[in-house]
């Protein structure tokens, strides 16, 4: 597809979803860092979103993370997320800041602890079913940190008989993504460590379990595409968590470590026809934006998988198959990079410019003057963080 109209098409279909939390306070483990004009609330939360899909077009969507963004009316929550244009996208479940999982979560020993976590699980199917929410997704920190500590299998069959709870509870449209991670905060077994473990379980489940791909859940120099085709292959591939990471689950931004793996994954997608709503792909933000502030991260994080998908789409399909079917390495090689090589700020320009928003978000933010009434309006309360 090297049509730039058709590309564009295809870019005005493409919708990435935001994270809540990443409007919030954060940092590392030695330190969280505040900033001015920070959410104190998930309706605060919700403006700053609406914020990034005002400007970049293609964002109109927030998950929320539960309890982060406990309210006691989610139907209010989607209904002021709507009057500002955007809607509550993916529920995340948080079951790793209690004390009773210092030992697991649905995969513990204990019962009582297992039965605690379900119910937190179950809870947030019922706000799903407030905020019109089709995807619920799960990440366990279960897994244990020394030898004998546990029975491996054994957890493997308390996670699968959580998962077939939850899995029954969800209505009809609704779909259960389960994420994987290949260590932390756990370092001898993760319970959910790779794709093929998540895989497994939701094969096991049915129709409505699917695969989360987090770019930065992996070992160094996993070749993340190529699970990408499997699990496209399969129709287990639910989603993304896109991020960025140098060493490990860094949470920095999409784009900012390796533009070409960004490229590389979105050709698998584009080239599977799975870029637009249809394909029921949840591509998602999941970053930590400790330094930069909230907002223009958030805004220039979209403007990245954007530049990743319109290169993908400007890959000579019919060129690179017949490179590849007359085994001409270097052809087909070459077929890739002169779509990668390309420039496409200015046909990314051009595409706002047709949809009635400034060809530069970043720029039109910054003069919006959104930034400084944030920061004189929010006076007081508690900002919203990790934790929170």
């Amino acid at each position: 597809m090297r049509d730039p109209i058709a590309v564009k098409a295809a870019l005005n279909q493409h919708e990435i979803e935001l994270p809540s939390w990443a409007f919030g306070n954060s940092g590392t483990r030695f330190k969280v860092f505040s900033q001015p004009g920070v959410p104190r609330t998930p309706w605060e939360k919700a403006q700053d979103a609406a914020q990034v899909h005002r400007f970049t077009g293609a964002a109109p969507a927030m998950a929320v993370h539960i309890p982060w963004d406990k309210v006691d009316d989610y139907a209010a929550l989607a209904r002021h997320a709507a009057d500002h244009g955007i809607r509550i996208g993916t529920v995340n479940a948080n079951v790793f800041q209690d004390d009773d999982y210092k030992l697991g979560r649905v995969c513990n020993p204990d019962p009582r602890v297992r039965k605690k976590a379900v119910a937190h699980l179950l809870e947030c199917v019922d706000i799903m079913d407030a905020t019109g929410s089709r995807d619920l997704k799960l990440w366990f920190a279960d897994g244990t940190n020394y030898p004998g500590q546990d029975d491996i299998a054994a957890r493997q069959d308390r996670l699968a008989e959580a998962l077939a709870t939850v899995y029954e509870r969800l209505g009809g449209n609704q779909r259960m993504l389960l994420e994987y991670k290949l260590f932390e905060p756990s370092f001898y077994t993760t319970d959910v460590p790779d794709w093929g473990t998540s895989l497994v379980h939701c094969a096991a489940l049915g129709p409505k379990a699917a695969v989360v791909v987090d770019t930065g859940h992996h070992a160094p120099g996993t070749n993340i595409e190529f699970i990408v085709a499997m699990l496209l292959r399969a129709g287990r591939l639910g989603g993304f968590d896109f991020n960025s990471r140098f060493y490990a689950d860094d949470d920095l931004m999409v784009g900012a470590a390796d533009p070409f793996q960004l490229f590389r994954i979105m050709h698998e997608v584009v080239k599977a026809g799975a870029l637009g709503p249809r394909a029921g792909i949840a591509f998602m933000l999941d970053q930590c934006h400790n330094i930069e502030p909230k907002i223009p991260a958030q805004i220039r994080s979209v403007m990245n998988v954007q530049e990743a998908v319109a290169k993908a789409l400007l890959v000579d399909a019919g060129a690179l198959a017949a490179a590849q079917q007359a085994c001409d390495v270097l052809g087909a090689n070459a077929a890739l990079m002169d779509a990668y090589d390309t420039d496409v700020r200015p046909l990314l320009a051009g595409l706002r410019a047709e949809q009635g928003l400034d060809p530069d978000p970043v720029a039109a933010y910054a003069r919006s003057g959104y930034a400084e009434k944030i920061v004189a309006e929010r006076i007081g309360g508690q900002q919203a963080g990790w934790g929170a």
